[in-house]
């Protein structure tokens, strides 16, 4: 989850929402992607949950990543809950539940991200190891019930943790048992950004398929190849979700803001304090008549920490948030950046991307979201399968990077990270199948296995 912002600007209009929205335009040359990931992290000895405090604890990871790397620390009150690169670039941060998310600097490749994404897990390993702490990248812990799960000290989690139960029944388990890798992208034009958002949403189900990897939920299968994206599914629907309005004419800047200001607030930040407004209207706080607090305006911190607390399946921001697929591998770390880069600046490849979901109705889009948990590629859509338009879709990312023809110190362009991709279409085979395979057979049962096998 994001950062929280802090710029006391006062917002006085709904114009001036929709401009902050617009100002994220910018010409193809300064497009950019920024990648990032979380991941589970256990002890090496035991395989249980890294708790905050101790002193092998999470506070003594954060502790000496900020020596190592001289990063600014984060503070909520007196507790370090991050790092930023004092470049304003990258971040480390902590999610509910202690995952370890990266938030990758906005870079001009692919061939950087998977740089920045190698660099970091080699300094978290050289900060974690003597602690005798590892990671694990999957879309959810696979043994650790809710109970057992630590609870990292950030106030803005407090807050949700006392407001999902009230809005859905799987909200507290997307907090705490959950990762995801996500790639944030650039859009030209507002025209541009609803190709996009379009293309994006309507194709977040197929993405989740080829990104499966949260089979298990306290040692044994759940039945799900991705357990992540049905816990989804009941967590808070006035925030989340395939945001069908994207495909109603006339939809842009304006209509998103509308969206977003129909959402209840978790919070609003004065200073360190985090006030617990959660279900209040955002208009009201503009307004100046939020009842919780009495005289206080709408700033501009108020408006960006919101627009963090939407968590639709595409989110929008001045720049383009994908968020359909699971934690996983390194490799897979790399990928989908590769295929949303490769998708969303060619304008052939985009324009390609489009004619396959242009005729998708609401219903179509919403089945396919509720049926990819369980059945992932082998999903039925018309007269074909999830796994045929995966094909489908990473041809048109492959053609799109082999024309963009950014090129490493080797001369391999980015089609080099699709091959994870390509591989689970040619095989029919998920992360999610290939672990409860080796789970039925090699392991013979034992659940302790992956934390050998897929550590990073």
């Amino acid at each position: 989850m994001a950062r929280d912002v802090s710029d006391a600007t006062p917002i006085v209009s709904r114009d001036q929402l929709v401009e902050s929205l617009a100002s994220g335009c910018k010409p193809a040359s300064r497009w950019r992607v920024g990648t990032e990931h979380e991941k589970f992290g256990f002890y090496l000895d035991t395989c249980a949950p890294v708790p905050y405090e101790g002193p092998r604890g999470i506070r003594k990871l954060l502790e000496a990543m900020e020596g190592l790397l001289g990063w600014q620390p984060i503070y909520d009150h007196d507790k370090i809950i991050g790092l930023t690169d004092p470049t304003g670039l990258g971040a480390i941060s902590l999610e509910p539940g202690g995952q370890f998310e990266l938030s990758g600097a906005p870079l001009e490749n692919v061939h950087q991200t998977c740089r920045e994404v190698n660099g970091h897990l080699a300094q978290v390993r050289e900060c974690a190891t003597p602690l005798g702490i590892g990671f694990l990248g999957l879309g959810s812990s696979p043994n650790w019930t809710l109970a057992e799960t630590p609870r990292m000290p950030k106030s803005r989690y407090d807050i949700m943790s006392r407001y999902m139960p009230k809005v859905g029944t799987r909200g507290l388990d997307m907090m705490y048992r959950t990762c995801t890798i996500q790639a944030n992208l650039d859009f030209s034009s507002e025209a541009d950004m609803v190709q996009k958002m379009r293309v994006a949403v309507a194709l977040q189900p197929i993405v989740t398929a080829l990104f499966a990897n949260s089979p298990f939920t306290e040692g044994k299968p759940n039945g799900f190849q991705s357990w992540r994206s049905w816990v989804w599914l009941d967590t808070d629907n006035d925030r989340s979700g395939m945001v069908p309005f994207v495909f109603e004419d006339g939809f842009g800047f304006e209509r998103y803001v509308d969206w977003a200001l129909d959402v209840p607030m978790y919070f609003a930040k004065r200073g360190n304090t985090y006030h617990d407004v959660a279900g209040g209207d955002f208009r009201d706080l503009i307004d100046g008549n939020l009842k919780e607090l009495p005289g206080e305006t709408a700033t501009v911190s108020d408006w960006e920490n919101h627009l963090t607390t939407l968590f639709p399946e595409v989110r929008l921001k001045r720049f383009i948030e994908v968020r359909g697929a699971d934690g996983g591998p390194g490799r897979r770390i790399c990928a989908l950046p590769a295929l949303w880069v490769g998708l969303f600046y060619d304008q052939a490849s985009l324009d390609g991307a489009w004619d396959i979901v242009k005729d998708w109705t609401t219903e179509e889009r919403q089945t396919l979201r509720e049926a990819v948990p369980t059945t992932a590629l082998a999903t039925p859509f018309r007269n074909r399968t999830v796994r045929d338009i995966a094909r489908d879709v990473i041809g048109l990312a492959r053609a799109g990077l082999t024309r963009r023809a950014r090129l490493n110190g080797e001369g391999d362009d980015e089609t080099m990270f699709l091959s994870s991709l390509e591989e689970i279409v040619a095989t029919g085979e998920t992360q999610a199948q290939t672990l409860l395979r080796q789970y039925e057979t090699e392991w013979n049962h034992d659940i302790g296995r992956i934390y050998k096998d897929y550590a990073y």
